[in-house]
């Protein structure tokens, strides 16, 4: 009997352990399956973002900061030449081409009364003046201004080449310095001209097509294209006119300075650029 108990009571423990065990396991599964579903239902769906295309005030701020961007990196890679660095290379630069002219002069003078086939310029074209000159040169500079001004208004590449070539010599000026850089190149570049040249070659249409396409020629540069070679060659054609009608360096000198101080004065009271100054 006590035998049998023993294994009895074995067989019970086996069994109780075996429901203890049995039910700690469906416990903890049970605990799982309820966490899983309260994992689903706190679970929140996933936003969806709409793939929403660009409008079209996206596109005229970026247009915007685009520009914008642009602007500052064009203003800080311009730097126009200082007030002092500009009135210098104007007057070493005038003065170098009126030596030149007045060298050729000499020159041809001394050439001349040698007996040498070579005109004598200073004898061709002298520095004589009269009354009715006055009205040949008013009539140079309306004729020229107009044009100029023409020209500004209905030739794009014109006006950007004259623009480019204003901003970098007269933007750092004062008014009263605008008087300067237009006398000393009409003078000294007239002197070599019309004064030196346009005698050498002949003193008559011919050199004064030649001499007006060199003077178109040397104004190409510094921001100013072709086009504005073309209306210097214009320009020395008129002022080569005159030099043999006049037989006067007086006339294309004055000319050509009264024309250069318009120009800077109008781009001056009319030019955007020159308003931010």
């Amino acid at each position: 009997m006590g035998g049998k108990f023993i294994h009895l009571y074995d067989a019970e423990q086996v069994v109780l352990s075996t429901l203890h065990s049995g039910f700690r396991f469906d416990t903890r599964a049970f605990a799982s399956r309820n966490s899983v579903k309260k994992l689903r239902r706190n679970r929140q769906p996933p936003e969806i973002v709409a793939d929403i295309p660009p409008t079209k005030d996206d596109y005229v701020q970026d247009e915007n900061s685009a520009s914008s961007f642009e602007n500052s990196v064009y203003q800080n890679s311009t730097i126009n030449p200082s007030r002092s660095t500009v009135l210098q290379a104007c007057t070493i630069t005038s003065g170098l081409i009126a030596a030149l002219g007045i060298i050729l002069r000499q020159v041809s003078h001394v050439a001349s009364v040698e007996g040498l086939p070579i005109l004598d310029c200073s004898a061709e074209v002298s520095f004589g003046f009269e009354m009715w000159h006055l009205e040949l040169i008013t009539g140079i500079v309306v004729l020229i201004s107009s044009s100029r001004y023409l020209l500004l208004k209905t030739w794009p590449d014109f006006a950007e080449s004259s623009e480019a070539a204003n901003q970098q010599v007269l933007a750092s000026l004062q008014i009263l310095d605008y008087i300067i850089v237009a006398f000393l190149p009409g003078i000294s570049e007239e002197l070599l001209f019309r004064g030196a040249l346009l005698p050498l070659f002949g003193f008559n249409w011919k050199s004064v097509f030649l001499v007006a396409a060199i003077f178109g020629v040397l104004h190409v540069g510094s921001g100013r294209k072709y086009s504005f070679a073309i209306w210097a060659t214009f320009v020395g054609l008129v002022y080569g006119y005159a030099t043999i009608m006049s037989s006067s360096l007086i006339v294309p000198m004055a000319s050509h300075a009264i024309n250069n101080l318009v120009g800077g004065i109008l781009w001056r009271y009319t030019s955007k650029s020159s308003e931010k100054l």
